[in-house]
């Protein structure tokens, strides 16, 4: 059931040069293999799912895809930039929301933002102005000048999601960007994540969550370091014989892990 239901989602999304692509990737920490051939594309303006229970290898997909460390083998490429060849150029092309809060609590919300600018050279005057296009985009224009520590954790998140905007990437990654949140907060950043399709950016949302999967336009279920599926949800469920995507990603991980 696993091969067909790949076999049966990924027709039809070769014909599209991805800005984000992952080939035959492996990973092992040790004798233990995190990830086992792992092939993910994402084109411009799409948003794909990576669905997987804990343990299914979608932290150390991460690392890789934000050079913290190297593949063991295959091929990892951001708008054509090869991370292992031209590091420099892939990581430009990368806006990153981490599981784990990133920002100073002791700094303001604009200061955050500009020291993030600076590290990707951006002059004054256009980190101004991506600054405060970014921070209007996620609600908190009002909030420039607030420190962070007083915010709440939704709005925490969305100044981490302005944060990665601010250098304008072509790839968005989010490493389970919700975890923390109360259910209005999360399909907020959600929704927010979800009109920068409309702008190009291509996003790859990893998440534990199937109700987070079902808004993208193509799901990725990973499971002990292997792709089980490939492809838009009403196809995961019909490949699955199941109702619901939730079923289906049960019948797939055998009940690994659902939300």
């Amino acid at each position: 059931m696993r091969e067909a239901a790949t076999q049966a989602t990924t027709a039809g999304i070769g014909d599209v040069v991805p800005l984000l692509e992952l080939h035959a990737v492996r990973k092992s920490y040790g004798p233990r293999e995190a990830l086992r051939g792992v092939s993910v594309a994402v084109a411009r303006g799409e948003f794909v799912a990576l669905l997987g229970p804990n343990g299914a290898g979608k932290s150390t997909l991460f690392q890789l895809l934000t050079g913290l460390f190297n593949a063991d083998a295959g091929r990892i490429a951001v708008c054509g930039h090869d991370i292992r060849d031209d590091p420099v150029g892939a990581l430009a092309g990368i806006g990153v929301v981490f599981q784990q809060a990133t920002l100073d609590l002791d700094l303001s919300v604009e200061a955050n933002l500009k020291f993030h600018a600076r590290l990707h050279g951006l002059g004054k005057r256009h980190a101004r102005a991506r600054i405060d296009d970014a921070l209007a985009r996620v609600g908190l224009a009002g909030r420039a000048s607030d420190p962070v520590r007083e915010l709440s954790g939704g709005n925490r998140r969305k100044v981490e999601l302005a944060r990665a905007l601010v250098h304008e990437p072509a790839v968005l990654l989010m490493d389970e960007a919700t975890v923390g949140l109360d259910p209005a907060s999360r399909r907020q950043l959600l929704d927010e994540v979800l009109r920068l399709r409309d702008r190009g950016v291509a996003v790859l949302w990893a998440t534990h969550l199937v109700d987070e999967a079902e808004a993208a336009d193509r799901v990725v279920v990973l499971h002990l370091g292997r792709v089980l599926a490939d492809g838009p949800p009403d196809a995961l469920v019909h490949a699955a014989g199941t109702a619901t995507l939730a079923e289906a990603f049960l019948r797939m991980t055998g009940g690994a892990g659902i939300a």
